[in-house]
């Protein structure tokens, strides 16, 4: 079966539940789900219920597809991603970012867990993505190319929109909340770095780094879906003083700032209705 294939079948069986015209898509990462609390959902479904989707393996993630409003604006909300170290597919991976524009979805914001190289930057601290290094093994838009999709070739030179980020930043000064601005690196996970990755990571131009959001981007980016991402840094990564980390240091950092993150992406939800 085709990939155009799967997402007709995929994208049917959502609107026979009700999924459709919604304005805005939220991809929600590891640790971060109080946005959740700003929906009024109309309808959940376990990403197992649905055809073609993956589930989620990850334990943080809780795997359902969300619909609602936030506000008047309709929205889709993925309670939880796919990664490539789950041993998914970029095809995968991403499909769900298709289904959303299928759907109808305008605007995409993701989130993420990521760890801060950059020295000006704290536990807690909220980064607004404006360029990233991809260094993942894959690419989403490999193989057979389908310009039902997109073009072969995207560009990438602006992959976050201006627009967008500036919504999160003007809702950012209304919760008092700074938002700094970085580069993202993709690697593949699920091992954390060492000091000499972190140092080149930080030496080739990267403020953060972590395991997802540059392949649903991409994706975005060749369909037309204007995107922002916002990381949540929830280790500092400075070679010279590294400490051991757990999962669940970074699920709790995420965890104290999920509120006001989630309250960033909620006031610029609204304002898109």
């Amino acid at each position: 079966m085709t990939l155009q294939q799967q997402l007709s079948e995929t994208t049917t069986y959502l609107r026979q539940q009700g999924f459709a015209d919604a304005t805005a898509g939220i991809v929600l990462g590891t640790g971060l789900g109080e946005l959740i609390q700003h929906i009024d959902i109309k309808k959940s479904i376990p990403y197992g219920s649905i055809p073609h989707f993956p589930e989620s393996t990850v334990e943080t993630h809780k795997g359902q597809l969300i619909f609602g409003f936030i506000g008047g604006t309709p929205v889709i909300a993925m309670q939880g991603r796919f990664h490539y170290y789950e041993g998914y597919t970029m095809q995968q991976i991403t499909f769900p970012i298709r289904v959303m524009k299928a759907l109808g979805v305008q605007q995409l914001l993701l989130s993420n867990a990521a760890g801060g190289m950059n020295p000006a930057y704290k536990k807690g601290d909220l980064v607004l993505l404006n360029d990233h290094i991809n260094l993942q093994p894959e690419n989403p838009l490999r193989g057979a190319h389908d310009p039902a999709f997109g073009p072969r070739f995207p560009d990438m030179s602006r992959p976050y929109s201006p627009p967008l980020g500036d919504k999160l930043k003007a809702a950012a000064l209304q919760h008092n909340k700074p938002l700094h601005e970085g580069v993202y690196a993709a690697v593949m996970g699920p091992n954390l770095e060492t000091r000499a990755e972190y140092r080149f990571l930080r030496l080739i131009g990267a403020d953060l780094v972590g395991m997802s959001t540059v392949p649903e981007v991409i994706v975005a980016n060749q369909a037309g879906l204007p995107c922002a991402a916002v990381s949540v840094v929830t280790d500092e990564c400075d070679p010279d003083h590294l400490e051991p980390v757990s999962l669940a240091e970074i699920i709790a950092v995420a965890g104290r700032a999920d509120k006001v993150l989630s309250s960033i992406f909620a006031t610029v939800i609204e304002g898109l209705g």
